[in-house]
C-alpha cells in the first residue's frame, strides 16, 4: 500500500499565493522610480518563511535582507526548504529575527515592506499608526515603506474565491465582514488531486483598511509623502498584474494596490 505524503501548507501557500521574485524586482523598481538609486537593504515585516528575503539577496551580490516574524514555524521551514537553495555568500547576507514586528530593534533598511496584507492584524488606527512610526524611526535617510492593501464591494461579504493550480484547488474564503467595523475573518483552504481537502490551512483575523486610511496613518507616522500603485486590467476588466503609479483608480468590484510611503 503506498503511503501518502502529508500535506504541505507552506509549499501549498508559496504555489497559490506567493510571487517573491516579482515581487523582488517591484519594490526595487518602486525604489529606483521614487528615489533614483539602488536600494540594498531590505527588512521584510510578517516574513512568514521570507522567501522574498532569498529572492532580495538572489538580485544582487551587495544586496542583504532582514526578515522578522513572530512564529518560529514558518522560519524553520524557510531555513530547511529556501534558505538552504542559496549560496553560502547569498545565505550570510540574511538574518532572520524571531520577534514581535513592534520589538525589531534598530534594523535599518532602505526598504520596509509589509506584504500580503499582513499588518490588516492592527485593528485601531491608534495601533497602525504606532507600527508605522515604527518602520519609519527604523527607515535609513531615503528609506521607503512598501505595503499592499485589497477592497472592493465583492469583500464586504461573505464569498469564496477559487483558483484551480497543477494538482491542487486553492479557496481563499471570506468568512464575516463587519461594515460598521470592518472587522472579517478569512480562511485558505486547499484540496489536492485526490480530492483530500484541507481546511483552514491558514486562518486571518483583520480589519480592511482602505486606501485612504492607510494612506493618512502614513503622513500621521510622520512620513513625507505618500502614493499608489494601482493595478491595470485586462479587456475583461481582470487584473494583470501590473502596477504604476496613479493619482485615482477606477471602480472595481475587487482590487489590489500598494501603498508606498517615503520617509
Amino acid at each position: 500500500m503506498s503511503v501518502v505524503p502529508p500535506f504541505d501548507k507552506y509549499a501549498a501557500y508559496q504555489v497559490a499565493v506567493q510571487s517573491p521574485r516579482e515581487d523582488a524586482r517591484f519594490l526595487r523598481r518602486v525604489y529606483r522610480e521614487l528615489r533614483g538609486r539602488e536600494p540594498l537593504v531590505l527588512r521584510e515585516d510578517f516574513c512568514s518563511t521570507f522567501t522574498l528575503c532569498c529572492e532580495w539577496v538572489r538580485l544582487n551580490s551587495e544586496n542583504q535582507a532582514v526578515g522578522i516574524d513572530i512564529d518560529p514555524e514558518p522560519l524553520r521551514y524557510g531555513e530547511k526548504h529556501y534558505a538552504s537553495e542559496l549560496s553560502e555568500s547569498q545565505q550570510r547576507r540574511i538574518t532572520t529575527l524571531q520577534r514581535d514586528v513592534m520589538k525589531s530593534g534598530s534594523v535599518r533598511a532602505d526598504i520596509v515592506c509589509a506584504l500580503n496584507f499582513s499588518y490588516f492584524l492592527f485593528k485601531s488606527r491608534q495601533s497602525l499608526v504606532r507600527y508605522f512610526e515604527r518602520c519609519r524611526s527604523t527607515l535609513l535617510t531615503n528609506g521607503i515603506l512598501v505595503v499592499d492593501a485589497f477592497g472592493g464591494p465583492f469583500h464586504e461579504e461573505p464569498n469564496v474565491h477559487t483558483r484551480r493550480l497543477r494538482g491542487l484547488t486553492y479557496y481563499f474564503e471570506q468568512e464575516t465582514f463587519d461594515p460598521i467595523t470592518r472587522h472579517a475573518r478569512f480562511s485558505i483552504h486547499f484540496k489536492s488531486s485526490r480530492g483530500r481537502a484541507h481546511k483552514r490551512a491558514f486562518s486571518y483575523d483583520w480589519r480592511l483598511w482602505s486606501i485612504a486610511e492607510v494612506r493618512d496613518a502614513m503622513s500621521d507616522a510622520g512620513f513625507s509623502r505618500t502614493c499608489v500603485y494601482w493595478e491595470g486590467t485586462t479587456r475583461k476588466g481582470l487584473g494583470n498584474g501590473v502596477f504604476s503609479r496613479k493619482e485615482s483608480g477606477e471602480p472595481c468590484q475587487a482590487w489590489v494596490a500598494y501603498i508606498i510611503a517615503l520617509r
